[in-house]
């Protein structure tokens, strides 16, 4: 069989400079991160056996005057820097460019447009609940923006009210589309006719990789997805593969091949051509994808 790894898979661009940026800082001394640095259990262990502590918002609050802690690409809301501030901790801010600037804009909206009104306009943030951007994106409007994942939440607003959209980095360019889709409809009969702002702020480089996988997905006979199973983009992106493949199979570990290997093994007698291709998604690290086809190649 053929193996070939994916080349627009792996770590993107806002990921790869938060590991950077820890590998880096790791070098000083003693760090913290708080959250995982990224969804993907194997890069996680891969950094704490450097030195990397992962910690949570309790532990930001009782740590040491002087300790150092890794903000992750994800962002943080304006509460852990004042935490972070009153404790005295520095703070390695490892946020991603393009959320950082996702923050600002939001930020800005919520300080332009919160007094306009009795009753302030509603910020609407197309992303996942919970969602460490989101939690971040929230702290923006002081917890006020309201968090939607489909059309099916629409009737969550109030449509005789001022609608600023944005979106989550990370999620679908279609999906936030049939929701400005939906919104203009409903306000083309609402008898206020209120102001309706959209910002496209999803991330292309991520967005892309979609059709970029199921181009990938098509031109391989068997398909190993590698991810995270805390990663919401590895699921996604998976999902979207098997579409293209059927024969689409998701690991986290070169060692859950042999689950699949008898599978693998019933195509390529078959079609002993085959040709298996190896991708990830944006949290998947690059030797972990060549762990994958390692072991996926011995016998």
């Amino acid at each position: 069989m053929k193996i070939s790894i994916d080349e627009h898979s792996g770590f993107c661009f806002g990921v790869t400079r938060a590991i950077q940026a820890a590998e880096s800082e790791l070098e000083k001394g003693s760090l913290y991160c708080l959250g995982d640095i990224v969804h993907n259990g194997q890069e996680v262990a891969r950094l704490e056996l450097k030195g990397l502590a992962t910690i949570d918002y309790d532990d930001l609050r009782t740590l040491p005057a002087h300790s150092r802690v890794l903000l992750r690409a994800h962002g943080e809301p304006p509460s852990t820097y004042w935490i972070a501030k009153q404790r005295g901790i520095e703070i390695i801010d490892a946020t991603c460019p393009v959320v950082k600037k996702l923050q600002d804009r939001i930020r800005a909206c919520y300080e332009t447009h919160k007094n306009d009104e009795a009753i302030p306009p509603q910020i609407v943030i197309y992303g996942k609940p919970g969602h460490a951007e989101v939690i971040g994106l929230q702290g923006q409007t002081n917890n006020t923006a309201i968090v939607i994942e489909s059309v099916d939440q629409l009737d969550r607003l109030d449509f005789t009210r001022a609608i600023y959209l944005f979106s989550q980095t990370t999620k679908s360019v279609e999906g936030f589309q049939e929701l400005v889709s939906s919104i203009s409809r409903r306000l083309e009969i609402s008898t206020s006719r209120p102001v309706f702002e959209y910002h496209d702020t999803i991330c292309r480089s991520v967005a892309n990789r979609v059709k970029e996988l199921q181009a990938f997905a098509q031109a391989n006979d068997i398909l190993i997805f590698v991810g995270g199973t805390k990663s919401s983009n590895a699921k996604v992106l998976y999902n979207h593969c098997k579409e293209a493949n059927e024969n689409t199979y998701f690991v986290s570990s070169a060692d859950e091949i042999e689950d699949f290997r008898l599978k693998i093994e019933d195509i390529i007698k078959t079609n002993p051509d085959a040709k298996v291709g190896i991708c990830g998604a944006t949290s998947t690290p690059l030797w972990l994808m060549e762990a994958v086809s390692e072991r996926l190649s011995a016998s």
